[in-house]
């Protein structure tokens, strides 16, 4: 979902005791300058964007409460669809994306090439059972493992080689 420059207002919402839903907004660490004074703070890593876990109706029923949330949508060639993003891939990059003082980076879908990569899954460690590829990514000196989230963004993070298993 889409919530305009209303990120802060949409997490307080959606996390109200009585309709609340399932939320996640993936977040890092920024440098920002407010009043010429410099701190670290936490912000949305995509401005505006924010995961929901509910079905449809839930949603639209949220949505009639608090109507500056949008549906994030993208046209294909059936026409346009809501993006929806399958549950074990939203485990596995809410576990990587969570970590927020971790080295972890977001990528666009068009900057990972992922058909030179191998299935994995790691055991142990904070990311136990995350499933995603594991690559070599450019500017990094250390193979990671990438979670990508079909045509909306990744995240990726340097995991230890004993904790991983390749899957056929």
């Amino acid at each position: 979902m889409r919530a305009y420059k209303n990120e802060k207002m949409a997490e307080d919402r959606l996390k109200d005791k009585e309709y609340g839903l399932e939320y996640f907004i993936p977040k890092h660490y920024a440098v920002r300058t407010y009043h010429g004074v410099k701190s670290k703070k936490l912000v949305p890593v995509i401005p505006s964007l924010l995961f929901v876990h509910a079905s449809h109706s839930q949603i639209t029923e949220f949505k009639k409460r608090y109507n500056f949330l949008q549906f994030a949508m993208w046209e294909k060639s059936t026409g346009v669809e809501y993006i929806t993003v399958p549950d074990d891939q939203m485990d596995s990059f809410i576990k990587i994306a969570s970590h927020y003082e971790e080295d972890t980076v977001y990528y666009r879908p068009e900057e990972i090439d992922l058909k030179r990569g191998m299935r994995v899954c790691i055991h142990g460690g904070k990311f136990d059972n995350v499933k995603g590829m594991f690559v070599r990514v450019q500017g990094k000196r250390n193979r990671r493992v990438v979670v990508l989230l079909e045509g909306v963004m990744a995240v990726s993070a340097e995991v230890h080689p004993d904790l991983i298993e390749v899957l056929s």
